[in-house]
């Protein structure tokens, strides 16, 4: 077993850089110093092929567990993933099939593999024990709560409200994650401020079966690059596998007040040079210099230290000398296919929405004619495309 670390100021920051909430937090602080190791969890639910960094305040915080010594246990929700969790959402989530949940999970473990050992960590998929519920398993379940705990719920309140549908199904998402608890036993468990029912759901169920309640961190939320929540469904997300050059162009676009949170919540840049940053921007320091910073602590953690540079190098021959980057993506296209086609098929853009919203705007720029793309037009000979701040293409014409 793993020597287990009780440095008090070292537990202290766990139960306090970047949490919003610790239930019970006396108790989590004596079993921390008490030396025992414990067991930690997180779900992930793979509604997307890719993770991002609003998972990842979640996933460092089960790290900086890890670090000190305790056992991690992620699971990846399969089961639940299909059924769809609505806590963060003001309408029904669709049902996904097994299909798309076994696509999205091809590289689940790989991204989880960025942030923390995999070696020292128990990697599960919770169709395990959830598919083996029967409704009377359900149903004793279910008996634990009531309608009026679930309908209270802020988002889901709303949605009544309004007169919108909630379904049955949904009031079956956190008795799955409930039992995801029971199922390993967690003595805490890791999720955003979103999930409270959720989480809470777990410490009633064991209960239920005579174990001890599991402790809940609850970590902040952070936005994403249009100002609203990072979120898959929003396309305003920085992934785990982004190249480094537009992982480090990401976080050069968004807004300046963003960098500290950022810094605070996505990296493990000591705190105390996290609050220097701050400081610099209270007095008037370029953004942008600190902000290059962060894009490169943040891209390396994901790639690589030599990639994380020369995207930092090709970021600024292209933004601030006005070049075109090295190392520009090249796509390769039949005559007469429609630039929104391939920039979409590509996964250049997230979707023709998105390539509608960019046309719109006068987002897309032919950089050898330097004229602006104001339609969606037929790619018939070699371009090179400018498609946002900080996207470029060539696109070759078989």
């Amino acid at each position: 077993m793993a020597k287990i670390i009780t440095d008090s100021k070292k537990i202290e920051e766990l139960l306090t850089r970047g949490v919003e909430e610790v239930i019970d937090a006396e108790n989590l602080k004596k079993k921390l110093m008490s030396g025992k190791q414990l067991r930690i969890k997180l779900g992930i639910d793979p509604t997307s092929p890719n993770i991002h960094l609003g998972r990842s305040i979640p996933l460092l915080k089960l790290r900086d567990f890890q670090e000190l010594g305790h056992k991690v246990v992620f699971i990846a929700g399969d089961f639940t993933g299909i059924i769809g969790d609505t806590s963060d959402k003001d309408s029904e989530r669709p049902m996904l099939t097994d299909k798309i949940i076994k696509e999205n999970l091809k590289n689940y473990k790989k991204q989880v593999g960025k942030i923390i050992d995999l070696k020292k960590c128990e990697f599960h998929q919770n169709s395990k024990w959830l598919k083996k519920l029967g409704y009377k398993e359900v149903g004793e379940h279910a008996n634990i709560f009531s309608i009026n705990g679930f309908i209270s719920r802020e988002n889901i309140a709303k949605r009544l409200k309004e007169g919108k549908r909630v379904s049955l199904r949904e009031v079956l998402y956190p008795l799955m994650q409930g039992h995801d608890s029971v199922a390993v036993k967690a003595d805490v468990e890791l999720g955003g401020t979103d999930q409270k029912f959720n989480l809470l759901a777990g410490r009633d169920m064991q209960k239920e079966v005579g174990q001890n309640p599991q402790d809940v961190v609850m970590t902040k939320i952070i936005n994403g690059l249009d100002g609203r929540k990072m979120s898959s469904s929003w396309g305003n997300t920085i992934n785990f596998l982004d190249d480094a050059n537009n992982m480090f162009g990401k976080i050069m676009s968004m807004s300046d007040d963003l960098v500290i949170p950022y810094f605070t919540l996505l990296t493990r840049v000591p705190l105390d040079m996290v609050s220097e940053h701050e400081k610099s921007l209270s007095l008037g320091f370029n953004p942008k210099d600190i902000k290059m910073k962060l894009a490169f602590e943040i891209t390396k953690m994901y790639n690589s230290d030599k990639e994380a540079l020369k995207a930092w190098e090709n970021w600024e021959n292209t933004f601030s000398k006005k070049e075109i980057p090295k190392d520009i993506k090249e796509v390769s296209v039949k005559s007469g296919t429609k630039l929104g086609e391939v920039l979409v098929k590509n996964n250049l853009l997230p979707s023709n929405s998105e390539f509608t919203r960019r046309i719109s705007g006068g987002a897309i720029k032919d950089l050898e004619t330097e004229e602006v793309v104001k339609e969606n037009i037929e790619v018939k000979k070699d371009m090179t495309l400018k498609y946002g701040k900080k996207d470029f293409v060539r696109i070759i014409v078989k």
